[in-house]
């Protein structure tokens, strides 16, 4: 059985320039405890116009992947870094026991997904990573962006998560990624699907409790991401905002 998660305007909220909707991504399931999709508990879709900042701040237990969708994002952080990233620059940061970082967008505005994932234990070390692809987003081709530690991948998760990208052309099809035992959570960076009977369009996610999705047909040029999530896996509360 399909479930989905539709865009609502009603959970976006602004700071200045700074504008996010913020999706809880375990809504998609009904009569579930947890707003939690297993340990991957908060997505943001920003919008930061040109001029934003958001000033220098802390992050605790929180294994935080920005996923930068159109635009470029200036960030500077506590390990001393100072990087513009883009859909051909991505950024993980592990923020373990503490981590501190500022994101501005000085010469053009970003739109992306701010994605908050509760690490297997508290207070693992600190770090930040960072995927370069000069090419963007691949063409009618999946790319494993993220995956847990100890699979071969551009960047780490400290949990039992995998994330993928793909830039549809439009009336093309695809098959969803799938790995035994990893839930499915897809969502519409930009553009418009079917699967099957359902029409998902931008700002849409949909899983399956019981079944692998069926493939995806793009109605026009249409970014998606996928999440494969071991919904059983070990997770901490203790994120500063993944554990929330």
């Amino acid at each position: 059985m399909f479930n989905v998660l539709r865009a609502e305007p009603k959970t976006t909220f602004e700071y200045g320039p700074f504008r996010i909707r913020r999706m809880r991504p375990g809504k998609i399931l009904p009569e579930n405890s947890d707003d939690a999709f297993g340990p991957l508990s908060v997505i943001d879709h920003a919008n930061l116009e040109l001029g934003t900042l958001v000033k220098m701040h802390e992050h605790n237990n929180d294994e935080i992947f920005s996923y930068m969708w159109r635009g470029s994002m200036v960030h500077a952080d506590s390990a001393g870094h100072r990087i513009s990233l883009s859909p051909k620059k991505l950024m993980m940061m592990n923020a373990g026991e503490s981590f501190w970082h500022e994101e501005s967008t000085p010469l053009v505005p970003a739109e992306m997904l701010q994605i908050f994932i509760r690490p297997r234990k508290a207070n693992l070390e600190s770090r930040v990573q960072f995927m370069e692809r000069p090419d963007g987003v691949k063409q009618n081709e999946w790319t494993l962006l993220a995956a847990p530690e100890g699979i071969e991948s551009p960047l780490e998760i400290r949990q039992a998560v995998y994330v993928y990208d793909i830039r549809m052309d439009e009336n093309t099809t695809t098959e969803i990624p799938a790995h035994p035992g990893f839930a499915q959570w897809l969502y519409v960076m930009d553009g418009e699907i079917s699967i099957a009977d359902v029409s998902l369009s931008k700002g849409d996610a949909i899983s399956d409790e019981e079944s692998a999705l069926p493939a995806a047909s793009a109605k026009k040029e249409t970014t998606l991401v996928c999440f494969l999530v071991c919904l059983g896996a070990e997770a901490i509360l203790e994120g500063a905002i993944s554990g929330k």
